[in-house]
């Protein structure tokens, strides 16, 4: 099926079908109706929509996943209409209290205006919970539904997502890993300008191109259904699609990358293979590194909850006061390089590397972090029964000093960890220059003939500029925005140059590759002037590598060799501009590959 095909069966199968529109033509006045009593009672509801006329059971089970797979459903009964009104949820304590009020109202106001239409209420943390649980049944029916009341669009982000979803896993069902939806308008934000969702697409098995190609082949088609999805469903957001390969994706993760660290917490996915769910429960168990903003934010929490501390009950000073003085000194140990200590061993880590070892900080303060623990454990314990105002004051006042230390601590780690960073960047971006120089066969001083591949336009001219300001960088004393930003900047040149090289290296390659097939199989063989590298089945998972060298036009010294010792050859060598093969040669590979074998060209 061609892509505007497959753009057409979408089109068609999403496109309110006729039967509903007809429908949706004789009662838009009576839910028109039924939409002005129910939103000018209920704040709370966000979404109106008349959905496909399934049988009420059905309908019911869509909506509260209460009937058994093997329990018989009754004829759809073609009077009833079936109408979804969903509620927001958000900052609302008794949320079913809150289902139950609105249903029980909203279901008199319909009877009211038509006693066929069939009112079910949906909170929007029962569709999230139904996507975490793998039900995406109840999605279906709003993408083929008609929408009479979406102020925020909430209801159209998940029609034109449910509409892409389709087209991307109908195309690419092999490749797609999960597709999420994220953003502000799917985390509940009233002001939201755009519908975010994300696609992660696997590469772990990938044979005939590059990863960097598959990402560029998939992004391009995938970014194409996006703009087509969001025509059919009438959406007046800005529909984005962000699309990642599994391998970049997942070292994001172990980094701990704000966006990834987001985006995880606060996704919803649409579909997933079973990546999604065990990353999100992997980040509530605090099993995934901790990220800057993890960081900064644990030291926010010292003060908030320090002057929480004056205006609660016993068990609650104790246990504030305890995690206003713990959590910056976790942040501190963290900042320095520590994995994220239990509080025990906090007090003696904290003593141990800033007391002793870097003398950056106090003895009294880390003796408050004791008493202060002491203190609480006594209260969770029942130890402590009463605690006088004169106690808690003294804690109150050391407790200040202590945060006000602490902070001085944080600024003079955060500035070694920013040198270090910088350091470690700008020998990272010297590295990759000298890979690069060597691609291009070049020795010389690094700078200047990075320089000379820019001014040939080898190399685009923005990343001689980020280059010169990561080693301006280096010498200066710079603000931690600034320091973050060329850090970023660093990156993008890591990331892009990396790539270049991986192009240019493939491309010299494919000069010097003759593609053997024999039987179902096929294998590689390398020509480096007299030097010859044989991969004798490319798709095996332990491939064999023999290395030989060419004398008199025959293979003479074959030897067993591996993909690494191939890479680090192929890193300095120079490529030839031709191969040639001769009758000999071809006789010696039909000795590694049998008798039967295709020299295949361009391939």
């Amino acid at each position: 099926m061609s892509e505007e095909d497959n753009i057409y069966e979408y089109q068609d199968k999403f496109q309110i079908n006729p039967e509903l529109q007809k429908k949706f033509e004789q009662i838009k006045n009576k839910i028109d109706k039924f939409k002005k009593e129910a939103v000018k009672k209920h704040k709370e509801i966000i979404g109106i929509a008349l959905l496909p006329n399934v049988s009420p059971l059905r309908f019911s089970s869509y909506m509260d996943a209460g009937v058994k797979k093997d329990e018989k459903l009754e004829e759809e009964n073609k009077d009833k209409i079936n109408l979804l009104v969903l509620v927001d949820d958000q900052n609302k304590k008794e949320m079913f209290e809150l289902k139950h009020n609105i249903t029980k109202s909203a279901q008199e106001i319909a009877k009211g205006v038509d006693e066929n239409f069939l009112v079910k209420v949906k909170l929007i943390f029962e569709i999230k919970e139904d996507c975490f649980d793998g039900r995406y049944e109840f999605l279906q029916l709003i993408s083929l539904g008609a929408i009479f009341y979406d102020p925020n669009e909430f209801l159209a982000g998940i029609k034109v997502s449910e509409i892409h979803k389709n087209m991307v896993i109908k195309k690419f069902d092999k490749y797609i890993f999960s597709y999420i939806a994220a953003g502000s308008l799917f985390r509940g934000d009233k002001k939201s300008n755009d519908i975010d969702v994300y696609i992660i697409v696997d590469d772990t098995d990938v044979k005939r191109m590059s990863r960097y190609e598959l990402k560029e082949r998939l992004r391009g088609i995938i970014l194409s259904y996006g703009a087509e999805a969001s025509r059919i469903a009438g959406v007046k957001k800005q529909f984005h699609v962000q699309t990642y390969i599994l391998t970049d994706f997942w070292e994001a993760v172990k980094d701990a990358h704000p966006v990834m660290f987001t985006f995880i917490r606060d996704g919803v996915p649409l579909y997933d293979r079973g990546m999604f769910m065990p990353w999100r429960l992997l980040l509530k168990m605090g099993r995934i590194r901790p990220s800057p903003e993890a960081i900064d934010m644990q030291m926010d929490v010292g003060e908030k909850m320090l002057e929480r501390t004056r205006f609660k009950l016993l068990s609650v000073v104790g246990e504030d006061l305890y995690y206003a003085i713990l959590n910056p000194a976790q942040a501190a140990l963290m900042l320095y390089g520590v994995n994220p200590p239990t509080p025990k061993e906090t007090i003696s880590l904290m003593r141990d590397i800033f007391v002793k070892k870097e003398k950056l900080f106090m003895e009294k303060h880390v003796k408050l972090l004791e008493d202060v623990r002491g203190f609480y454990k006594n209260i969770e314990h029942g130890k402590l029964k009463e605690v006088s105002g004169k106690q808690i004051d003294d804690f109150l006042n050391r407790s200040k000093e202590y945060l006000k230390a602490i902070k001085g601590l944080f600024d003079t780690l955060q500035k070694q960890k920013d040198r270090e960073n910088v350091d470690n960047l700008y020998e990272s971006c010297n590295a990759l220059i000298k890979d690069l120089l060597n691609v291009y066969k070049v020795d010389g001083e690094i700078e200047q003939e990075f320089r000379k591949l820019v001014n040939r336009n080898e190399v685009p001219k923005k990343y001689m500029e980020i280059y010169k300001k990561v080693k301006e960088t280096k010498s200066k004393r710079l603000s931690k925005a600034e320091n973050d930003k060329t850090a970023r900047e660093a990156r993008i040149f890591l990331k892009s140059i990396a790539e270049f090289i991986q192009r240019k290296r493939e491309y010299e390659l494919e000069r010097v590759r003759v593609r053997v097939k024999y039987g179902n199989k096929y294998g590689d063989v390398y020509i480096f002037g007299n030097d010859v590298f044989v991969i004798e089945d490319i798709d095996a998972k332990e491939k064999t590598v023999s290395k030989a060298n060419i004398k008199d036009g025959r293979l003479k010294d074959i030897s067993k060799s591996s993909i690494e010792d191939f890479e680090k050859f192929t890193k300095n060598v120079k490529i030839h501009s031709r191969v040639f093969i001769k009758e000999k040669l071809v006789e010696d590979l039909k000795g590694i590959f049998g008798k039967d074998i295709e020299i295949m060209i361009g391939y």
